[in-house]
């Protein structure tokens, strides 16, 4: 325990360099419409651009040996945004290196997409706590937009048109029958792979599918790399931003088979409006520092066991015990792993990881919810706490 103890402690405060929270973005406000904007619309040009850090998501394991060897080596990767707004809508625009164009493809099922995703929080009020990124939280949805870079697919491309859905060698027609045949089938294909959920909660992401939310996304591919579209409405149903907007965004890497949870994320970044009161609290609480001490975080967190179901730093054993936490300072705030630490239950994954012992659960239903196994430390004093998320928040992979 002291050697182990005593190799956690020495790492010091290296990563101390690495507390600094995202920047904030200001949503720059112009005259033109963004309905139809792209990711060369001219009105770009007057947008102001941040560096914005996007980290390998490392909490579970894949079930796939080549997967995990990949996203090993995969670094946190550095993206360019900016945002727009003109009132009604948002837009944003994310900028990533990325060399290889890998496309969504029909025909194959080893091979994986490009992508990128931008997620919102329903309510916006409140800086703390702030949904959980990916899913949302149980009162705290979240909306996430998803694009895909996408080669022409066909089907299903939601029409049902079962007679275009044959092979071509199957239609007993020749010459310019099948040429005509051919071209009906390209004109059905779907080009864009564009899809907007609503999540509150684990297990709860659903495709919003009614037309209820009017977005517009789209991917070019440069030889620098992929730049993203987005476009909103700042309020419908289920966002009404204004002021401050708390966004998350995502990348994917088909080259490292990317999907799902094998991406690269930002924390909450929060982008101010331009013409609009900035939530004061929310900037603070998304773009400043961690106020603990990092070393004495290690040392709590050792001294109270977390080492024991968590696997801490990447070079540490790894655990089935509890989600891997060695990329969690990178996509998560210091409200969301205080209350981590504080009310284990807030938040609880839909189960644990496959490879875990039997007896060794993540969480227990009680009363029809789920209630972590994970011990509350709500008996910790505050400044005890605050140390720990200092360290927690130094977790995080090197930026390539």
């Amino acid at each position: 325990m002291k050697k182990l103890l005593t190799s956690i402690l020495s790492l010091g405060v290296v990563c101390s360099a690495a507390l600094a929270a995202e920047p904030v973005i200001t949503a720059v406000k112009v005259s033109e419409s963004l309905d139809a904007v792209k990711a060369d619309s001219a009105v770009w040009s007057k947008a102001k651009f941040e560096t914005v850090t996007l980290y390998p998501q490392t909490a579970i394991e894949f079930n796939d040996k080549k997967a995990n060897e990949l996203t090993a080596k995969v670094k946190a990767k550095k993206a360019q945004v900016a945002a727009l707004h003109d009132g009604k809508n948002i837009a944003v625009l994310v900028k990533w290196a990325d060399k290889t164009k890998d496309l969504q493809q029909c025909l194959t099922s080893t091979s994986y997409s490009d992508g990128f995703a931008v997620q919102f929080a329903g309510a916006t009020k409140k800086a703390e706590p702030l949904p959980y990124i990916g899913m949302g939280s149980s009162g705290r949805p979240v909306v996430v937009h998803l694009q895909k870079a996408t080669e022409k697919v066909y089907e299903p491309n939601g029409n049902k048109d079962v007679a275009m859905q044959i092979n071509r060698q199957q239609t007993g027609v020749f010459g310019k029958e099948l040429a005509d045949f051919d071209a009906k089938v390209a004109a059905l294909a779907n080009t864009d792979y564009e899809r907007v959920f609503v999540g509150e909660g684990f297990r709860s992401l659903t495709e919003i599918k009614d037309g209820s939310v009017k977005s517009n996304s789209a991917m070019a591919h440069g030889p620098a790399g992929w730049s993203g579209s987005l476009v909103r409405p700042l309020k419908d149903e289920y966002v009404k931003l204004g002021g401050t907007v708390p966004v998350s965004i995502a990348v994917w890497d088909g080259s490292n088979m990317g999907r799902n949870g094998l991406k690269n994320l930002s924390s909450w970044v929060a982008i101010n409006l331009e013409g609009q009161k900035p939530n004061a609290a929310m900037v603070a609480e998304l773009s400043t520092d961690a106020k603990g001490n990092a070393a004495k975080g290690k040392e709590a967190a050792m001294m109270n066991g977390c080492n024991g179901c968590h696997q801490l730093e990447a070079t540490d054993a790894k655990s089935f015990m509890g989600p891997a936490l060695h990329n969690v300072g990178g996509y998560s705030t210091a409200a969301y792993l205080r209350e981590s630490i504080l009310k284990p239950s807030a938040v609880v994954v839909p189960g644990y990881n496959r490879n875990a012992h039997a007896n060794t659960p993540w969480y227990n239903i009680e009363k029809g919810k789920r209630v972590s196994t994970m011990t509350d430390f709500s008996f910790l004093d505050k400044a005890t706490v605050e140390d720990i998320v200092a360290y927690l928040k130094t977790l995080k992979a090197e930026v390539e």
